[in-house]
């Protein structure tokens, strides 16, 4: 197939273009490497994927309008995969401008070319952040989700109602993908792991948020790439069944779904640092912090609809994923 994804130099559309385009299909690869964080890694991101013969680099921004006509009245994907966002929670209290231009206005110039140009999936990124306020465990995309505690999070939420409605009037089939907290090799340096390694292995101390009794459902990268290709592959169909007097917000009478791709396992902060420890054979010096504005306590995702519908379940170990971090952390800084 023909396939756009957006944010091909980020993390998880990078790891996304590399599974799609050894099984042979087309990748169309949008990013503008904007300075979020280091563009280095992001063009080396990039590298790896030019090396394929069908790989199409574009270098645009999915706030531009005129530049996404363009993309795909030239191209004419037949499906799409939005992993391009204005990424982090805490990020949105000091620039809530950046979330609007690309995780609202962006997502509408993904809808409207999927619109025009006849796209059989489009398949995009939303969060585990949406699940906000909300305490009942695990979290379940039958659950509502209407009290974010973050911009971030009301911008993927937002997404989820956008692509609904564009579903509804336009029987264009969409899922969106709940992730829960992804990490591996070439992530994102603003996320925890990648902070605790840098100043672990400088020999600086680390801040742990929440005195450490923060709970997280760690997914590991294979394990998301793997399960947003076979949702990919695995386009949505009106249900039937939907009742508009008690409405489910994980599906819908239009060509909607909504799914969560979560370890299923949540793992406690301090554990995680062990880990992380022992892998690198150093004991952090640790600075114990308060929660922050906009972060839960706890995530973890109920995943029986992605087990269901695509037979899949992410099952890496956080040990075997830090691992896996640690070693190309290792080779990628030389140390």
């Amino acid at each position: 197939m023909k396939i756009l994804i957006t944010g091909t130099a980020g993390f998880i559309a990078n790891h996304l273009a590399i599974l799609l385009l050894e099984r042979g299909d087309e990748v169309i690869g949008i990013d503008n490497v904007n300075d979020y964080y280091d563009t280095n890694l992001k063009e080396m991101r990039l590298n790896r994927l030019k090396s394929y013969s069908g790989f199409t680099e574009v270098r645009v921004g999915i706030h531009d309008r005129a530049a996404m006509e363009q993309v795909f009245a030239q191209h004419k994907p037949q499906r799409v995969v939005n992993l391009a966002a204005q990424a982090g929670v805490r990020y949105s209290l000091k620039n809530p401008y950046a979330y609007v231009d690309s995780n609202v206005l962006g997502f509408v110039n993904i809808l409207e070319g999927c619109r025009h140009h006849g796209v059989e999936h489009l398949v995009y990124a939303s969060s585990s952040s949406v699940y906000g306020a909300n305490t009942l465990m695990p979290f379940s995309v039958h659950h509502n989700v209407d009290h974010p505690i973050s911009l971030y999070a009301a911008s993927k939420k937002a997404n989820e109602l956008m692509a609904y409605t564009y579903s509804h009037l336009f029987d264009l089939p969409t899922t969106g993908l709940r992730f829960f907290t992804v990490y591996g090799p070439w992530g994102r340096p603003d996320m925890a792991l990648f902070l605790f390694a840098k100043a672990i292995s400088e020999g600086k101390p680390i801040d742990v948020f929440n005195h450490g009794k923060m709970q997280r459902d760690f997914t590991y990268i294979d394990d998301i790439v793997e399960g947003v290709m076979r949702v990919l592959d695995n386009v949505p169909q009106s249900n039937s069944t939907w009742n508009a007097n008690t409405p489910d917000p994980g599906t819908s009478s239009a060509p909607y779904k909504i799914y969560n791709i979560g370890n299923n396992k949540p793992v406690e902060l301090m554990y995680l640092i062990s880990v992380l420890e022992k892998s690198l054979g150093k004991v952090a010096e640790k600075n114990y912090l308060p929660m922050q504005p906009g972060d839960v306590p706890k995530t973890y995702a109920d995943v029986d609809d992605l087990i269901r519908d695509v037979g899949f379940k992410p099952a890496t170990s956080i040990e075997s994923g830090v691992e896996r971090f640690v070693d190309w952390y290792r080779s990628y800084y030389g140390i």
